[in-house]
């Protein structure tokens, strides 16, 4: 991790400020002319020329108290679904010899959203079986709609880790009026604080090749994922370019990009209170968060 942007809160008060990869939290002229995350990728063009030319290694050193997700209102948080090959196997699916094209949910943006040390607190773990998606998040800077596959790649502002928390339990329906209600993706995925997220955001210029990135998750320290981006179906530009065709897409959309394999339900694994989920991107930094009942 060279740098990411991270929100903070210190003395009461929130501010925007830069997370280097030995820890410090620092404040680099030129940052403090946008007061939030969100602000800043509204003016992305103009912002990302600033970033690029950031000290941040001389930047005074902010005493903080609390890291905030990286985001905390996207406008909309845009999933996909079985985007990688061996997860796919995993979950007893196969890719589609022709016509495949991406496969998009949405979580609830304000209120999933939790920060990369905040608890995930679940209620009725037996019922709802709570599981885990270590996952790559690409942070829209550019938006637009209908955008062309070959410069999606523009559109990308940021990069960060997330992980998207599961209510395997509530996600398939017994009593339904047909079966195109069988399955109930806003009850299973929108659950409140079901999205850690951060722990900032690496500009997209600091990645070189986001599909050549190492993503790994451990539950109380017992390794469950570990896979390369270079797994996906479809990569990271596709995605912006499918997602595109639906809606506009606008500065501070979170696009997750799938999980691989090792998710808890092929093996019958789910999450309880006191289990700590640690996620990894090699280069993006480290969510860990505990998990409470409530």
């Amino acid at each position: 991790m060279t740098w990411s942007l991270a929100s903070y809160t210190a003395r009461g008060g929130r501010g925007l400020g830069v997370l280097r990869e030995d820890g410090a939290l620092v404040g680099p002229a030129g940052l403090e002319r946008w007061p939030t995350s969100m602000d800043l990728l509204g003016d992305w063009p103009e912002a990302e020329a600033v970033l690029r030319d950031l000290d941040v290694d001389n930047a005074p050193v902010i005493e903080y108290d609390a890291l905030l997700p990286p985001l905390q209102w996207p406008r909309k948080v845009i999933c996909a679904g079985v985007n990688y090959r061996k997860h796919m196997q995993e979950m007893g699916g196969e890719i589609p010899a022709a016509g495949w094209r991406p496969f998009f949910f949405l979580k609830a943006p304000t209120t999933s959203v939790i920060g990369p040390r905040d608890p995930i607190v679940i209620s009725d773990p037996a019922r709802a079986r709570y599981d885990w998606e270590a996952e790559l998040a690409v942070v829209i800077g550019t938006g637009g709609k209908n955008i062309d596959p070959e410069r999606a790649g523009f559109h990308a502002a940021a990069y960060t880790v997330c992980n998207d928390i599961t209510a395997r339990g509530y996600h398939r329906r017994d009593a339904v009026p047909a079966d195109a209600f069988r399955y109930d993706w806003f009850a299973a995925k929108s659950v409140e604080g079901s999205l850690p997220l951060g722990p900032g955001l690496t500009p997209a210029f600091l990645v070189p090749d986001p599909q050549d990135l190492r993503l790994r998750l451990w539950v109380n320290g017992e390794l469950q994922q570990d896979e390369s981006t270079a797994d996906m179906v479809c990569p990271v530009a596709e995605l912006i370019a499918a997602a595109s065709e639906v809606v506009t897409l606008e500065p501070g959309d979170v696009i997750a990009t799938g999980t691989p394999a090792g998710v808890g339900a092929a093996r019958g694994l789910y999450l309880r209170g006191g289990d700590v989920v640690r996620v990894t991107i090699d280069g993006l930094g480290t969510l860990e968060n505990t998990v409470k009942e409530d």
